[in-house]
């Protein structure tokens, strides 16, 4: 029964199926109809657009080619005209060319004849000249022939030859010219000397004035002041023990005394009395006093001091506008600070050297780096002096070779105090400075003892002469007045005792700048009226 019901209902369904089928073939048959006739529309509304872009596109071509056509006539037309107008100037131009050719060749033409003329009349003047020649030759034969005539009648009556007269002629006048030329020399001479001392006062005092400097004698002793007299006993320490290690640290005697409040370095030495100034102050304000902080603080101390010195040598360099220095040279110039040559301060005698050589140099006209450098390191050796063997100068040559300085300053150096003969104009000036900045009044100063001592034996040795009558010692020890007997000193004699005074005070005598020698002869005859 299920069979038969399930083949009834598929007979009833195929004929639907098959309707379905059909309106779906017709359905995609109309479709693809419809779709052809849609493609060829468009195919055909595409075409026509062409056509007629085409034809837009022939129409704007031919547009474009009748307006090239005629911008390129207009071109043309254009570059005619503008050729023409070239043409024209040129052949305007080779016109003027060929005029001013024209006019040369007139010129030229004209030129020619005026230069065959001149040669014409040059010929002329020269036949004159020849025969102007001939003529002057025939006159200048005759002139010799009376010459020769006159001459021999010369000889004849004087009694010589010509050579003999010519020979006399010449020494009269080279005698002449001699006596002159002397004469003319003695008088130069002597205005010279006269201008020379006159122009040398001038310039030293001009120096010496624009140089001004205040001098300070320094001490051999320093004065701490303490804050009550309890440190005092602080410094002192157990049985004098810190004491002790403070004058073995520094090198530095300390007297402590009544005196309230204060404590006294004594030294020679200004760098260890600064050094043991320094430690005592920093000692106090720290408040640990004992030989190990004392020593540790000394060292401290001088390891600043040396910081300054260094420091301190920079900018005297500076001031003295003395450039290039070596490091070295600047630390020996700064220990110089510490260093007194008679009482004055060596750094600023060297400064002051400096200046002086600087000015005298600039006056004169020579080399003026030379002789302020050679003024600011004439004294270096002294910064070493105390350490090492040899005098001043010697240290100061071997200072100055070894960091590099130039032959001229070193010759200098070496040549301030005349060890050496000079040999430039600079070191010259460098050995006057440092005599003024050493003779000032004030700059420099000594113990009565070796005071008295020095003007003695000045006077000792100006009256160990023969001769000598009396000597003197004036002016603080820089002069020396010699009074001679006249009966067996002669002027000439007078002269060369000053110089054997001189030698002699300079071989046995230490002194500060100089010493002027004067040595005095008068005679008097007394006669009484009555």
């Amino acid at each position: 029964m299920t069979i038969n019901m399930l083949f009834s209902v598929s007979i009833g369904v195929f004929p639907l199926i098959l309707i379905i089928l059909g309106c779906v073939a017709i359905g995609v048959i109309g479709g693809y109809f419809l779709y052809r006739f849609i493609i060829q529309k468009r195919i055909d509304n595409a075409t026509k657009s062409a056509k007629k872009i085409i034809e837009d596109a022939v129409n704007d071509a031919k547009a474009q080619k009748k307006e090239l056509i005629l911008e390129a006539k207009d071109e043309i037309f254009k570059l005619k005209a503008d050729n023409d107008l070239e043409m024209k100037e040129r052949r305007q131009e080779i016109q003027r060319i060929e005029d001013r050719v024209l006019q040369r060749e007139e010129y030229q033409n004209k030129k020619e004849q005026s230069l065959e003329l001149k040669v014409e009349q040059l010929e002329t003047f020269k036949q004159q000249l020849d025969n102007k020649e001939l003529e002057l030759q025939s006159f200048q034969d005759e002139l010799d022939k009376k010459k020769e005539d006159i001459t021999k009648e010369l000889e004849r009556v004087a009694m010589m030859s010509t050579e003999q007269a010519r020979k006399v002629l010449i020494d009269s006048i080279r005698d002449e010219t001699r006596k002159s030329i002397a004469s003319e020399i003695k008088t130069m001479e002597e205005e010279a000397k006269q201008n020379a001392d006159r122009y040398a006062i001038d310039i030293i005092t001009q120096a010496i004035q624009r140089c001004a400097t205040e001098y300070t004698a320094e001490i051999t002793v320093s004065t701490v002041s303490i804050p009550n007299e309890e440190m005092k006993g602080r410094l002192i320490g157990r049985e004098g023990r810190n004491i002790r290690a403070i004058e073995n640290a520094t090198g530095v005697d300390l007297i402590i005394d009544d005196t309230p409040e204060s404590v006294v370095l004594s030294s020679f030495d200004p760098l260890r009395r600064e050094i043991a100034r320094r430690t005592i102050e920093k000692l106090m304000l720290d408040g640990r006093i004992n030989p190990a902080r004392v020593e540790e603080m000394a060292q401290k101390v001088t390891k600043d001091i040396e910081i300054e010195m260094r420091q301190t040598g920079e900018e005297v360099s500076y001031e003295a506008d003395v450039h290039g220095l070596h490091p070295a040279l600047c630390v020996l110039l700064g220990r110089l600070k510490y260093r007194t040559s008679y009482g004055q301060n060596v750094l600023v005698h060297s400064l002051e050297v400096s200046r002086l050589a600087c000015l005298l140099a600039t006056e004169l006209g020579v080399d003026v780096e030379t002789a302020k450098r050679g003024g600011l390191l004439h004294d270096i050796g002294k910064a070493v002096d105390q350490e090492v063997e040899g005098t001043h100068v010697e240290l100061g040559v071997q200072l100055a070779k070894k960091y590099k300085e130039n032959d001229a300053v070193i010759h200098c150096i070496e040549a301030h105090h005349g060890d050496v003969p000079f040999n430039s104009i600079e070191a010259i000036l460098v050995q006057v400075a440092d005599a003024i900045s050493s003779a000032r009044p004030g700059a420099r100063r000594e113990s009565l003892e070796t005071y008295i001592k020095r003007v003695e034996k000045l006077e000792e040795i100006s009256n160990s002469f023969n001769g000598v009558e009396k000597a003197y010692a004036i002016q603080a020890g820089r002069e020396i007045r010699v009074i001679v007997k006249p009966e067996e000193i002669t002027d000439d004699e007078a002269m060369f005792l000053a110089k054997d005074i001189a030698k002699k005070i300079e071989e046995e005598v230490e002194y500060p700048g100089q010493i002027k020698v004067n040595v005095i002869r008068e005679t008097r005859k007394t006669e009484y009226a009555k």
